[in-house]
């Protein structure tokens, strides 16, 4: 009999935002890593400050941490299958104000694993 692994969402978090972060360590160019993180870092307080959407839309307009954007974006993909456009920024303009509520607090508890994990890489220099 197969045993299923049953993970808790925050697990699921954590491995996902792994992964992300994994993949920009394997960048050869350290100003774009530095620049992942410290978009990273930032982007909580952002979002707290001045809304899900329009921290999102200041990352793309600035053309900062694409990585980032489309890792949120594939997360809350995960979590809620989109309909068409899969941009998140996209998605919280078209959708209602539970989708807000959710997507903030869902990206705003993947973002303590993604700055984790890329304060981490940073600190072992991986």
């Amino acid at each position: 009999m197969a045993t299923e692994k049953i993970q808790t969402l925050d697990q699921k978090r954590a491995a996902h935002a792994w992964a992300v972060v994994e993949e920009v360590a394997k960048w050869t160019d350290e100003k774009k890593k530095e620049e992942f993180r410290t978009q990273a870092k930032k982007l909580p307080s952002r979002i707290m400050s001045a809304g899900l959407g329009q921290s999102l839309a200041f990352l793309e307009a600035q053309g900062y941490a694409q990585r980032l954007l489309d890792g949120l974006a594939d997360w809350m993909n995960t979590c809620r299958a989109a309909q068409g456009e899969r941009r998140l920024v996209v998605r919280v303009i078209q959708g209602d104000a539970d989708f807000l509520r959710y997507a903030t607090a869902e990206c705003l508890a993947y973002l303590q694993w993604l700055v984790r994990f890329a304060d981490a890489h940073k600190q072992t220099g991986e």
